[in-house]
């Protein structure tokens, strides 16, 4: 029997996720929360060399982050592929909304995906989505993964590598090395966090550089920090941040271009600084970051000495297996039709990854049941024999 431990924060999803994984798999364990309890935080920095959650240990092996895959080699049993009527890639709002209509429809459908919740888990507080005055990501999301999971629909925590199509559908495998044969495919791929493009920032990602301030930002209590970013969600966690760190420093390359409400709450905290029109040009720290440079317009730099950085910047989209497979746009999205319809019959897609202007968890939900519906009318020509010459 293996000895487990995950040390994790109360409010990150990527460690909920891991328990839950372990969870199923019946595979016992220790949790730690290591935002509540200084030491252990400054144990797990010492056994991973990282300043960022979930890190679990399995006997000798120290594992970072939600490392789906591994944790599907030392504790998963694989299934056997199956045939299909849908295959869901991704699990965010638009893939979990569109699992519950494929369900509803009586379509078979699996759903493939990292994590469950997608981008919508790292907000701090969505005060937009109708039903909720006001409700953090990861509550919102396990709403919908709670209905997802009502239904009859088969949940594989792993990535999708590649698709191929054949002559009576698509051949789906895993990076686990799962395969499923689907009579349609619905990629809603989400996108990942845009780096600062600044040298030495790979060296610092979990040494002091966050991509997830609901996971890491508890790592941060009393200490100094810096946000990059001027959208909503850089404000955000730069509010947030102010009642656990030191002092925030907000990097804006621009100016800010986040809602009023978050621009009125901001100015209101005093541990807030904002350097608008600048940018980060260099890293410095050994082991862990100890300081940022900034450069303004006019190419002055200033240095700046604090303890982390979260990066929130924008998105990229997750398309980078499907680039051969599917037409996209100038910014790597997916271009689809109002439908959800994609340039390759049978293929569909919705949500953030897509060409639709609005990058909302309420738009891509709606997206979700629409690629749906035209699933499932797909699959019932597809079986009734009709095919169809608009798909």
């Amino acid at each position: 029997m293996h000895t487990v431990t995950v040390y994790s924060t109360k409010n990150c999803p990527y460690c909920r996720m891991a328990k839950a994984f372990l969870d199923r798999q019946g595979v016992r364990y220790t949790s730690i929360d290591v935002g509540e309890n200084a030491d252990e935080a400054k144990k797990m920095i010492a056994i991973s060399g990282q300043r960022g959650v979930p890190v679990i240990t399995v006997d000798d092996e120290v594992i970072v982050g939600f490392d789906s895959r591994r944790l599907n080699e030392l504790f998963g049993n694989p299934a056997e592929g199956t045939s299909c009527d849908v295959l869901i890639a991704g699990a965010g709002p638009a893939g979990l909304t569109a699992a519950v209509y494929c369900a509803r429809k009586l379509l078979k459908t699996v759903v493939v995906s990292e994590n469950i919740g997608g981008q919508a888990l790292e907000s701090w507080a969505i005060e937009n989505y109708m039903g909720f005055r006001m409700v953090t990501g990861e509550d919102l999301m396990k709403t919908f993964e709670e209905q997802a999971r009502s239904q009859d629909i088969r949940l594989e925590i792993d990535r999708v590598s590649s698709i191929v199509q054949l002559e009576n559908g698509f051949f789906v495998t895993t990076a686990a090395g799962l395969s499923f044969h689907a009579v349609c495919v619905i990629l809603a791929l989400g996108k990942h966090p845009r780096k600062l493009d600044v040298l030495g920032e790979d060296r610092f990602i979990g040494r002091g550089i966050s991509i997830c301030s609901t996971c890491d930002g508890p790592l941060f209590k009393g200490k100094r920090v810096a946000v990059v970013g001027g959208g909503n969600s850089a404000l955000q966690t730069a509010i947030e941040m102010s009642g656990i760190a030191k002092s925030v420093n907000l990097i804006v390359r621009s100016t800010i271009r986040a809602d009023e409400t978050y621009r009125n709450t901001l100015l209101q905290k005093p541990n807030v600084t904002v350097h608008e029109h600048t940018r980060v040009t260099g890293l410095t720290g050994d082991r862990f970051l100890t300081g940022i440079t900034i450069t303004d317009e006019e190419g002055r730099e200033q240095a700046i000495d604090l303890d982390g950085v979260f990066v929130e910047i924008g998105w990229l989209p997750n398309t980078e297996f499907v680039g051969n497979f599917l037409t996209l746009n100038n910014l790597k999205e997916i271009v689809i039709d109002p439908d959800c319809h994609t340039s390759r019959p049978g293929i569909f897609a919705a949500g953030d990854v897509t060409s639709v202007k609005g990058k909302q968890i309420i738009i891509a939900s709606g997206q979700g049941a629409q690629a749906a519906l035209e699933a499932y009318e797909y699959v019932m020509r597809k079986k009734a024999g009709a095919g169809g010459s608009k798909e």
